[in-house]
């Protein structure tokens, strides 16, 4: 007995992951990626005056001629915006709209952490939606330091 429930453990930690899925309706999230964000961290640190990258490999459920980025950090179950320079996921960010069912697609921004944002422990949502609802909805426990 013992045996299993170590097995199963240890099946659990290598399992962990830093994001969760938050209602990601018409793609299945295959993986998300933070610059300098462990796999199997607790939260993502966020260095002030630099720049963070995020990737997201999803694969649609149907097809998608359009996708908009939104962002939101939620503090204290308080969702704020968060102003990005380029909401069209489909210009600039790795992907080539229309996307097909069924295929893979590789999401990936870059955006600054300016130094006049406060040290504070933040869960930053991130959503790429269309007219449909959400394809992919993911929150990220991060700390801006």
């Amino acid at each position: 007995m013992l045996f299993f429930i170590t097995v199963s453990v240890l099946l659990a930690s290598a399992q962990a992951k830093f994001y969760t899925d938050c209602g990601s309706k018409l793609a299945t999230v295959e993986s998300v990626g933070v610059s300098g964000c462990a796999d199997d961290a607790k939260e993502c640190i966020l260095k002030r005056n630099t720049n963070a990258t995020i990737t997201i490999d999803f694969t649609p459920s149907q097809d998608v001629s359009s996708i908009e980025t939104e962002v939101h950090g939620v503090i204290m179950d308080l969702p704020v915006p968060f102003p990005i320079s380029q909401p069209d996921a489909c210009k600039g960010n790795g992907l080539s709209c229309p996307l097909k069912a069924g295929e893979k697609a590789n999401y990936k921004t870059t955006l600054p952490v300016l130094k006049s944002y406060p040290k504070v422990r933040v869960t930053v949502k991130w959503e790429l939606k269309n007219s449909a609802g959400d394809l992919v909805c993911v929150m990220i426990p991060a700390k801006i330091h």
